[in-house]
């Protein structure tokens, strides 16, 4: 199994952002976590891909087709406004989870829509960079055939 996690921008200011917000890790140890839950959950390859344009995460998502097994993706500021992401993810029809490390609902009223959630199997909020590990977890589990069937 190969898993792609995306992030949007201003993800890469992790440390320095909002750290009552996003928490004093980086973006490198965001990075280095998703990397090792992934060999945990039996992923072959965990790639982590960060931008603050949306053009590029685009990119990034259709470049996935027929190379990962699963997405999880932090599409940040862009939950909120990018059908663009949205059409990509429906495009490549690849398993996708969403996460974010705040609790987006419990937010300002605009963080309460996102494009994305609409192409995901599921959506995690508010778990920090744990939520990273769960997202995983659950793309692990929808990826590997059932056992009883």
């Amino acid at each position: 199994m190969k898993a792609l996690v995306i992030n949007g921008p201003n993800i890469n200011m992790l440390g320095i952002r909002e750290p009552g917000i996003y928490g004093a890790a980086s973006y490198r140890d965001l990075v280095a976590r998703c990397k090792q839950a992934g060999a945990e959950l039996g992923f072959d390859e965990i790639a982590c891909f960060q931008s603050n344009h949306e053009g590029a995460i685009i990119d990034k998502i259709q470049e996935a087709y027929g190379v990962f097994d699963g997405i999880v993706i932090n599409p940040a500021a862009y939950t909120h406004t990018s059908i663009g992401i949205l059409d990509a993810l429906k495009a490549v029809s690849i398993p996708a989870v969403e996460v974010h490390i705040s609790a987006v609902e419990e937010r300002e009223d605009f963080r309460q829509v996102s494009y994305a959630r609409l192409a995901c199997f599921a959506t995690i909020t508010g778990e920090g960079l744990a939520g990273y590990d769960h997202a995983l977890a659950l793309l692990a589990e929808h990826l590997k055939p059932n056992a009883n069937t």
